[in-house]
C-alpha cells in the first residue's frame, strides 16, 4: 500500500507550480492524497498494526467472526479490543477472552498486529509478542475474501487505536475508535496461481536453512477401507522443486483401527509463512507444515506412529532441530509448537523424519540462535566425578559428626549434620539426573527435578544457617543459641514451601536439554526446570535470589569474623588461620558466587573453576573438618583449631573471664 507517498515528479511539479502561481498547502495536501490513492493497490491479505490505548485493569478481547466476505472491523475501547466481521470461508467464532494472562493490566498502551491470510482462511492477532490464533489454517477453499481496502475513518476518542498502519504504511496518527476494511470475493485457485506467478523465494535470516514461498495449501484425501494396511502420500509437486524433495507422509495400519467414526483421512500440505511462527525469538518453523486429520475424531496414542519426511536445505550443526506439533485443542488460541508425542530422526543434513503418535499440525522447529555450552563433555565428566566423591565424603562426614555428637555437646554439630545431609542428597540426585532423564523421561523428571531443586534450596538454607550461627557465636557470647529442632525446621521444612507452590503451578519441572557446542543435535538431557518462561521466572525468584542473599551475607560474615578474631594469638599460626577462613568460605557458599562472574573472556575459566569447587564441595567440607580436628589434637587448647565454630563460644567466655 503506497498511501501518503509522493514521487519525485510530483515534488518537482509542485515546486515549479510555486514559481508560476500561488498554490495553497491545503490544495497540495489534497492533491497528494488523491494521487497516492490512485496509485495504490488493494491488498490480497491484511497486515494491520496499531497501539491500543486503554485503562489499567481487566482487559478483554471480543471476537465475533462469521463466514462471508463483506468487511472486518478492528475496534477498541477503554477495556476491550474487538475483532468482528464477515471475512472467513469456514471459521466461525464468537468469544470473549480475558487478556489477564498477557500481563496488560498495569499498562495503558498495548501494541498489537492483526494478520489475515485468505488462502489459508487464517487470522492471527499478535499482542506484545504473543501470537493468538483466531482462525486456524485450513486447506484452500473455493472462494477467498481478499482485495482488502481501507474504509471510512471512524470518530476520534480518548480510548482507541493510535498510529494505525497497514504493511508499515501509516494511515492515521490520531486515536480512532475503529478501523474497517472491505473485501471482495475471488476464486482461491485463481488467487493462488496469481500469487505463485508473482512470488519469489526469500532466504530467511542468517543461515540458508530454508526458503519462504507463498502458502497455497493443497490437500490429499485417503479412504481407509477394510483391507487398509498403510498408505504413502507425497505432497503435490511445487514449481522449481524436485519431486524427491517433496514432503512424504506414511499412514500406518494402526490409524484405521483408531478411527471409529470415519474412514477418511485428510493430509493438507502448507508452505511455511509467518502465520505459523511462534512468538519466541531465536526459533523458526521451516519448510513445510503438514496437517493430518480424521473428521470429527481425536486420534492420539497410536500403537504405530505416523511417519512424516521433511526435506529441507542444509541445516548447520550449530542449529538444533526437532519435530514438533501444534495441538489446537490444548492451545486453542496461541501458536505453541511442542515436541510432545513426536520423535525426531535426522536422516541427514537435508532430511528429517518425524514419528508422531497423534493427528494435528506437524513441522520441524529449528533453533536459529543456539546457546551451546562449550566443553560440555569435560564439564560433565568433572561434575560426575565431583558429585560421586562428594556423596562419599558427605556420608563419611555424617558418620564422623554423628559419633562426635554422642561424646560432645557442641551446639554447631546438628547444623553441620544438616548441611552434610542436604549436600549429600543434592550431589546424589545430580549424579543420576542424566540417567533418570534418558530412562524415565518426562514423568520421572517432574519428581526428580523437584527433588533436585529442593535439595539445592535446602543446601543454600543450611549454608545460611551456618552464617547466622557463626555470627551468633562470635557476637552473642552470653545468649543461648536456638535449639537444634529450630534449625531443622529452617533447613529442611522452609525450602519445601516454594517447591510445593511451584509444583502446584505446574509446567515447571521436567526434562531439560543442554546443547553442546560441537553437536547441538545431540543434547545432554537432565532432570531440572524446563526451558519455559514460567520456569525461568521461578529460577530467578528462588535460586538466584537465595544465592545472591547467601553470597552477600557470606562475604559480610567472613569480614566480621575476621575483624573479631584477627587479634587473637591463634592467628599467628598461619595454617590454622588459612584453613579456618577457607572452611568458613565453603560453609557460607561464597564459591557459588562465581555463578555471577560467568561472562566475558574469562567465562570458560570461571565455568571450570565453579564446576570444580561446587561439585567437590562435599569433599572440601569433609577435608576441612578432618584437618582441623587433626590440628586440634596437635595443638590442644587452640580455639580456632577446633572442628567447629562451637568452640569459639568457649574461647570467648574464657577471654571475658580473664578480662
Amino acid at each position: 500500500m503506497e498511501m501518503f507517498k509522493v514521487s519525485d515528479e510530483v515534488a518537482l511539479m509542485v515546486k515549479a507550480a510555486g514559481g508560476a502561481r500561488k498554490i495553497t498547502w491545503g490544495g497540495v495536501f489534497v492533491f497528494i492524497i488523491l494521487l497516492s490513492t490512485g496509485l495504490s493497490e488493494n491488498d490480497t491479505d491484511l497486515d494491520f498494526c496499531g497501539t491500543w490505548r486503554h485503562e489499567k485493569g481487566n482487559l478483554s478481547l471480543n471476537v465475533s467472526l462469521s463466514t462471508g466476505c463483506s468487511e472486518i472491523s478492528i475496534s477498541a475501547g477503554q477495556s476491550s479490543l474487538s475483532i468482528d466481521g464477515q471475512i472467513t470461508a469456514r471459521c466461525r467464532r464468537s468469544e470473549v477472552i480475558p487478556l489477564k494472562q498477557l500481563g496488560l493490566d498495569s499498562e495503558e498502551e498495548t501494541p498489537f498486529c492483526l494478520y489475515w491470510e485468505p488462502l489459508l482462511d487464517q487470522l492471527k492477532l499478535q499482542v506484545r509478542g504473543k501470537n493468538l490464533t483466531l482462525c486456524w489454517p485450513t486447506s484452500m477453499q473455493g472462494s477467498c475474501c481478499t482485495d482488502l481496502s481501507h474504509g471510512a475513518n471512524t470518530p476520534e476518542a480518548r480510548y482507541g487505536i493510535i498510529n494505525g498502519t497497514v504493511k508499515m504504511d501509516l494511515i492515521q496518527r490520531n486515536i480512532m475508535t475503529a478501523y474497517k476494511f472491505k473485501g471482495s470475493s475471488i476464486d482461491c485457485k485463481a488467487l493462488c496461481d496469481q500469487e505463485n506467478q508473482g512470488s519469489t523465494q526469500v532466504s530467511i535470516e542468517s543461515s540458508a536453512v530454508g526458503n519462504m514461498e507463498h502458502p497455497c495449501a493443497r490437500s490429499s484425501q485417503v479412504d481407509m477401507k477394510e483391507d487398509f494396511r498403510g498408505y504413502n502420500i507425497t505432497a503435490p509437486a511445487t514449481k522449481g522443486v524436485p519431486a524427491e524433495s517433496s514432503t512424504t507422509v506414511h499412514l500406518p495400519r494402526a490409524l484405521k483401527q483408531a478411527a471409529k467414526k470415519s474412514s477418511e483421512v485428510v493430509c493438507t500440505f502448507f508452505k511455511n509463512n509467518f502465520l505459523f511462527q511462534e512468538g519466541h525469538k531465536g526459533v523458526r518453523i521451516l519448510d513445510d507444515v503438514v496437517e493430518i486429520t480424521v473428521e470429527n475424531e481425536v486420534i492420539a496414542d497410536l500403537s504405530e506412529p505416523i511417519r512424516i519426511g521433511f526435506h529441507h536445505d542444509v541445516i548447520p550443526k550449530l542449529h538444533s532441530r526437532k519435530c514438533v506439533s501444534w495441538d489446537t485443542r490444548k492451545d486453542p488460541w496461541q501458536v505453541n509448537w511442542l515436541d510432545d508425542g513426536c520423535e525426531t530422526q535426522q536422516k541427514g543434513a537435508k532430511h528429517t523424519e518425524c514419528l508422531c503418535n497423534h493427528l494435528t499440525y506437524f513441522s520441524v522447529l529449528v533453533q536459529m540462535e543456539p546457546r551451546p555450552v562449550r566443553h560440555l563433555l569435560a564439564l560433565s565428566a568433572i561434575t560426575s566425578l565431583g558429585c560421586a566423591v562428594s556423596v562419599l565424603s558427605c556420608v563419611a562426614l555424617i558418620v564422623y559428626l554423628y559419633r562426635k555428637s554422642r561424646r560432645s555437646k557442641e551446639q554447631s554439630i546438628p547444623i553441620h549434620l544438616g548441611l552434610a545431609v542436604s549436600l549429600g542428597l543434592l550431589n546424589l540426585l545430580f549424579f543420576f539426573t542424566g540417567v533418570l532423564a534418558n530412562v524415565g523421561g518426562e514423568g520421572v523428571c517432574v519428581w526428580v527435578g523437584a527433588g533436585l531443586h529442593y535439595t539445592l534450596l535446602s543446601s543454600f538454607t543450611w549454608m545460611g544457617v551456618e552464617v547466622f550461627h557463626t555470627f551468633w557465636l562470635v557476637y552473642m557470647v552470653f545468649s543461648p543459641s536456638p535449639k537444634p529442632y529450630v534449625w531443622n525446621l529452617v533447613g529442611f521444612a522452609l525450602p519445601a514451601v516454594p517447591i510445593i507452590i511451584l509444583a502446584a503451578v505446574g509446567d515447571i519441572y521436567g526434562v531439560r536439554e543442554v546443547l553442546p557446542s560441537d553437536d547441538v543435535s545431540n543434547p545432554y538431557l537432565m532432570c531440572w526446570m524446563k526451558n519455559t518462561h514460567k520456569a525461568l521466572l521461578a529460577h530467578y525468584f528462588t535460586n538466584m535470589t537465595v544465592l545472591a542473599i547467601l553470597v552477600s551475607s557470606g562475604v559480610v560474615m567472613l569480614f566480621l569474623v575476621y575483624r573479631e578474631i584477627r587479634t587473637r594469638d591463634e592467628w599467628r599460626q598461619n595454617r590454622v588461620a588459612f584453613l579456618s577462613i577457607w572452611g568458613l568460605s565453603c560453609l557460607f557458599g561464597t564459591s557459588w558466587g562465581l555463578t555471577f562472574l560467568d561472562f566475558g573472556p574469562l567465562s570458560d575459566v570461571v565455568l571450570f573453576l565453579s564446576c570444580i569447587l561446587n561439585s567437590f564441595q562435599g569433599f572440601f567440607l569433609m577435608l576441612r573438618f578432618y584437618m582441623l580436628d587433626w590440628m586440634r589434637k596437635q595443638a590442644s587448647g587452640s580455639a580456632l583449631g577446633s572442628t567447629s565454630t562451637g568452640s569459639t563460644r568457649q574461647h570467648m567466655l574464657q577471654a571475658q573471664e580473664n578480662s
